[in-house]
């Protein structure tokens, strides 16, 4: 394998199909569409951030993705980050969890607390939130299938907790599209999956407003093989779906649309992936204000966790890991994100050590404190080459949208199974390169190390003890509740969604009772049905 560059001039691709040259002048800047969309920090299009002080006013949120076992083991683990400096939790559940199963489930065993936090039922969101202050420590739920239920459990928690729901901020990711095109954790056919969605938006219009329903996630799709101007692309057809959606609800478009945020990745070329924030704000804010009327400058921002990007880590000498995501790090700050998660190094191969998090959030708090990043906005605006890529990278966007309105919509070609082949595609031919060497990724296929002086990995262990006290907590539960009250929610659900009627209501009943995830899970699925993933050749 090559252990350096090549040499020579040949020409160099960025992932998004983008050719780069060797030099940059004013010109480029004219020839790829001017600086018209460059505008002040604060201002629209927003190009250069959101806020007009940015990181100089306060800086981005750390939000480490975190939770495994049961509730109480991740609660230990939510005191650890913020004890640490963390300022917002980023909450991880365990694919049964995600998939609408229980932890009695048989399809559960093996899974229950292995790679995120088991729930059952409100009780475990009790426990998880015991002692966190949720006005001072916002909370992102990463769920996706099952969000409704796991919604109405953090809302009804913090109802018991004393809050006012009202004035109660958080992020649910929420995105099921995404779900079908990259990780997979579907329940329900596509429609009814959007319908949930839309229901989850119009109940917090109408009862939370300022918690944030859908994180719109462009990073798994990044992961499962799209290039970033794809990754920004789908995301904002994807985006749309359920705006238009919620329109058709009857909601004014300034109602919501500043409670939409983005979910987007940051693992490679560093130029590329802050060009392709910077045109993704200016693009959606001028979407939101072109198609759809948008009157406050709310409604247009751009409001984005950015990832750290997992797919970028090996399991290969994993201490470089460490160095990747710093770098990670520095591409959320300098383009612009409000709000970071940065993975750590051995989550290539393993659930997050103590240790690693910790790691990682120093990183984060290095940048932040001692490396100028927070000094002022938007640093790199006005380089020849990055005002050039942003350019360039909005009409490579705004190409890929009109392709899939052309082809019918987001939904349509999800449902078809198009836009998941495409991305499938895309992670066969990136890995196909990477064996072969043509992309160079350091100590994978250029500067390896000797099997021999590898150090062995630890993994995190799976707890059977957790997931058979995860079980027991869920039987003692059912045995003491209502259970009256909890057939009368459940036959509620039901009937709403057989009327189509927003389930959302029903549900908040259903969870109050202490129903569980998967009680509620089946009844949807009585009148939705499963998802039959779409085979295409």
């Amino acid at each position: 394998m090559t252990t350096e560059r090549d040499s020579g001039s040949k020409p160099v691709i960025n992932e998004s199909g983008i050719e780069v040259k060797t030099l940059y002048t004013a010109e480029d800047v004219d020839n790829s569409g001017g600086i018209e969309m460059v505008g002040n920090p604060g201002e629209y299009p927003f190009t250069r951030g959101i806020h007009p002080e940015m990181y100089r006013k306060r800086p981005w949120t750390m939000r480490q993705y975190t939770g495994f076992a049961n509730a109480k083991k991740t609660n230990e683990r939510f005191k650890y980050l913020i004890a640490n400096g963390q300022t917002g939790l980023n909450v991880a559940f365990d694919l049964p969890t995600q998939i609408g199963l229980d932890t009695d489930d048989p399809m559960a065993v093996g899974e229950i607390g292995r790679v995120g936090m088991a729930v059952d039922t409100l009780q475990d969101f009790e426990i998880a939130f015991d002692g966190i202050d949720l006005e001072e420590i916002t909370v992102s739920l990463t769920i996706n299938g099952a969000a409704a239920v796991l919604i109405a459990m953090y809302l009804a928690m913090a109802e018991k907790s004393g809050y006012d729901i009202s004035k109660l901020r958080g992020t649910a990711q929420n995105d099921i599209l995404k779900e079908f095109i990259g990780r997979g954790t579907w329940i329900f056919p596509v429609e009814p999956s959007v319908k949930l969605v839309c229901d989850t938006i119009e109940y917090c219009a109408n009862h939370a407003p300022k918690y944030t329903p859908v994180s719109v996630c462009g990073y798994h799709i990044r992961e499962s093989g799209a290039d970033p101007a794809e990754e920004m692309a789908y995301a904002f057809c994807i985006a749309k779906a359920y705006t238009d959606g919620a329109l058709e609800r009857g909601l004014d478009i300034d109602e919501f649309a500043g409670r939409l945020s983005f979910n987007f990745n940051i693992y490679g070329n560093i130029f590329e992936q802050v060009a392709k924030f910077r045109a993704g704000r200016g693009l959606w804010a001028k979407i939101m204000k072109e198609e759809y009327g948008a009157k406050n400058p709310r409604s247009m921002w751009l409001r984005m966790i950015a990832g750290g990007g997992g797919n970028g880590l090996y399991a290969e000498q994993p201490e470089v890991n460490i160095m990747r995501g710093a770098y990670y790090a520095l591409i959320g700050a300098l383009g612009g994100a409000q709000t970071m998660a940065l993975c750590c190094y051995d989550e290539a191969y393993t659930i997050p050590s103590e240790f690693a998090q910790r790691l990682s959030l120093r990183t984060m708090q290095l940048l932040a404190e001692e490396s100028g990043l927070c000094d002022t906005v938007d640093p790199l605006a006005g380089s020849y080459y990055v005002e050039t890529l942003t350019n360039q990278m909005r009409e490579r966007m705004e190409q890929i949208m009109a392709e899939v309105d052309a082809q019918g919509g987001i939904v349509k070609q999800v449902s078809e199974g198009v836009i998941q082949s495409r991305v499938s595609a895309g992670a066969y031919d990136t890995q196909r390169k990477i064996l072969s060497g043509e992309i160079h990724k350091v100590g994978v296929n250029c500067y390896e190390m000797d099997e021999k002086e590898e150090h062995e990995p630890q993994y995190h262990p799976y707890d059977e003890v957790a997931a058979q006290k995860q079980i027991d907590a869920t039987n003692a539960i059912k045995a003491n509740r209502d259970q009256a009250e909890v057939d009368r929610a459940l036959a509620k659900i039901k009937d709403d969604a057989e009327s189509g009627t927003n389930v959302m209501p029903a549900i908040m009943e259903a969870v109050k009772a202490y129903a569980t995830v998967g009680e509620i899970t089946n009844k949807l699925t009585e009148v939705f049905g499963h998802y039959q993933e779409p085979i295409r050749f």
